[in-house]
């Protein structure tokens, strides 16, 4: 057992949090402090200690998180999200921002595909190529159907797998937020990956987000990450603007009977438990698959169909609740 000088022994006791267990603090290292001494620790303890300590902590973090600045030219940015993957989120986001257009021609909308593992609306918008640069080393988005698009999928291979860690992620995140010229924009739609993770946050902390849409199916399972998903828009002050349902029947081509194939209802009572509204119901139609894998979308190809205008109404939902939350 190791013996300290007074001096010493003080100094260490100086270091230490006043908040730490004395037991933990008897143990320094490698280094068993004597008996003797950890009573002493104790007399470091008051009654305001911890509330102290957690203030402290509370100032470091709002220190370390990055402040939010706004995309150069885009007035509001929109989020579709989902707790899990294969309901249809990407999908939804390319309809959503043809949507808008399809509302209101006066209005301009681009998307930004922030799925960088698995991203899909290079495939749905049906653009290739590379971006090109500006004069500021910019990069110019390619552009269909009168949307502005940038996606991690323009800067790699089709077939390309992306095997990168958090940190290589993160800064191609930041480069797709602030290193394109999207010029002017009223809405961008942001085509999140699934789940809560490192890049969900590293977007919410950096830019300002007008609301989040959660896209997901009837399905019980889907349900519990959907719900995941808003909660975490919640947590970091995203507003939720409600949920879209999406394959919420099918109907059946030759005889038109009507299936609930991933269950019914089951986004409407997750709205009504989470305190949202539902934006619409996207139904499980073989129209929107087939024109979604030939690059053109089911609002620009079958603008008059059923299906489209069931993602019509969703963005008028979105732009409706935009303005009531804005006011």
């Amino acid at each position: 057992m190791a013996h300290f000088k007074c001096c010493k022994f003080m100094h260490i006791l100086k270091c230490i949090p006043q908040s730490i267990d004395s037991r933990v603090a008897c143990t320094l290292g490698r280094v068993q402090l004597p008996p003797v001494y950890c009573k002493h620790l104790i007399r470091f303890k008051t009654s305001g200690a911890n509330d102290r300590l957690q203030e402290k902590q509370r100032q470091h973090m709002a220190r370390g998180l990055p402040k939010q600045k706004p995309i150069a030219g885009v007035k509001r940015v929109i989020v579709v999200a989902s707790g899990k993957g294969g309901v249809g989120k990407s999908t939804t986001a390319v309809n959503l921002a043809l949507g808008l257009i399809a509302n209101d021609p006066n209005v301009s909308v681009g998307l930004l595909d922030a799925d960088v593992y698995g991203p899909s609306v290079p495939k749905l918008m049906n653009l290739k190529g590379n971006p090109e640069l500006t004069d500021n080393n910019l990069m110019r988005p390619l552009v269909n159907f009168g949307v502005p698009c940038m996606s991690m999928g323009f800067l790699v291979e089709d077939v390309a797998p992306i095997v990168w860690r958090g940190l290589m992620v993160m800064s191609a995140i930041e480069k797709l937020l602030r290193q394109v010229d999207w010029g002017r924009l009223d809405y961008l739609v942001v085509d999140m990956p699934p789940g809560t993770g490192d890049v969900q946050l590293s977007i919410t902390q950096n830019i300002p987000i007008a609301g989040a849409v959660i896209v997901s199916t009837p399905q019980d399972i889907a349900l519990l990450d959907a719900r995941r998903g808003a909660e975490m828009f919640r947590k970091v002050n995203v507003p939720v603007l409600g949920l879209v349902q999406n394959m919420s029947v099918f109907q059946c081509p030759k005889c038109n009977h009507q299936t609930h194939i991933f269950g019914a209802d089951g986004a409407r009572e997750l709205a009504h438990t989470l305190g949202v509204e539902v934006l619409g119901d996207i139904p499980l139609h073989l129209n929107i698959r087939e024109t979604s894998d030939r690059g053109r979308p089911v609002v620009v190809s079958s603008p008059d169909s059923p299906e489209a205008e069931s993602y019509k109404k969703v963005a008028a939902a979105v732009v409706r609740r935009l303005e009531d939350s804005s006011s």
